[in-house]
């Protein structure tokens, strides 16, 4: 075994001697060229291997990413492994976002990675499609949301709080909790929360309760989640969010075909007013 820098130039050439390997996978060679564009490609004991012919049999991924990427990298690069190992590679488990949140010491880590993933794709690809291929954020990506955002971890608490209640995801009443109170630092949601979570004393067309009553039905007439779940209910709860600042009422949460994610109401609106007063 030995470390070499593998230029795109040479990653191509040795894709050549890949000459009975699994399908190639887009999407992953997209995410890990990703990785590399981003400078988050980081030496490790994996990377490629040739067997005693010269054949490739295991980085044919990793080698498509730098010829993609155009930049090199350093690999681990391993010579004479036995073909019958073929047949054991890649069959670990890999390390998730939660995986690496936990090890960071992060609570509630399987919800706190799906938030922050969420949150990612709201700042950056809000009205894109939150499942597939294009929607993977790597842990790196993860970790540098947390240390940005720092209050995702607040928001997580009240996220829970408002899924208990009314089945939202916990990734957007999280997020919508987050970015709400970011754009309104000043504004006192408390009585947003509450309406939403027990729907008390609340007549027809609060937002809250609009929300609350919107969450509530999609879950009792689905059977399952979509990955993009989040995505709608971010959706649903920002436009009675906006609502409930503006003072208004809103009796029906639908979304429509194509339609782009709410921007929040403004800082001077009704309910900043009134608060303040």
């Amino acid at each position: 075994m030995e470390v070499l820098d593998i230029s795109p130039q040479l990653a191509a050439e040795w894709l050549t001697r890949n000459t009975n390997n699994r399908p190639l996978s887009k999407s992953t060679v997209q995410q890990l060229a990703g990785q590399i564009q981003r400078g988050e490609w980081q030496l490790t004991h994996q990377g490629i291997a040739f067997d005693k012919d010269g054949a490739l049999i295991d980085g044919q991924h990793r080698l498509a990413a730098i010829v993609k990427a155009g930049i090199t990298v350093p690999l681990t690069v391993a010579h004479d492994v036995p073909r019958t190992a073929f047949t054991v590679m890649d069959t670990g488990r890999k390390r998730t976002g939660r995986d690496a949140l936990a090890l960071a010491g992060e609570a509630n880590a399987t919800h706190l990675a799906a938030a922050l993933r969420g949150l990612h794709l709201y700042l950056n690809a809000p009205n894109s499609a939150w499942s597939g291929g294009s929607s993977v954020t790597s842990n790196d990506q993860l970790l540098a949301m947390l240390d940005k955002h720092p209050g995702i971890r607040d928001a997580l608490q009240h996220g829970i709080a408002l899924n208990r209640a009314c089945r939202i995801t916990v990734t957007a009443a999280t997020i919508g909790w987050y970015v709400t109170s970011e754009a309104c630092p000043d504004l006192d949601q408390s009585s947003w929360e509450d309406g939403v979570v027990t729907g008390a004393r609340l007549e027809p067309g609060d937002p809250c309760l609009t929300l609350r009553n919107t969450m509530l039905g999609l879950a009792a007439g689905r059977t399952h989640r979509r990955r993009d779940d989040s995505r709608e209910h971010l959706l649903y709860y920002l436009k009675a969010w906006n609502a409930w600042a503006e003072g208004r009422t809103i009796k029906l949460l639908r979304r429509s075909p194509n339609e782009t994610m709410p921007r929040i109401a403004a800082q001077s609106s009704f309910r900043q007013a009134h608060t303040q007063a």
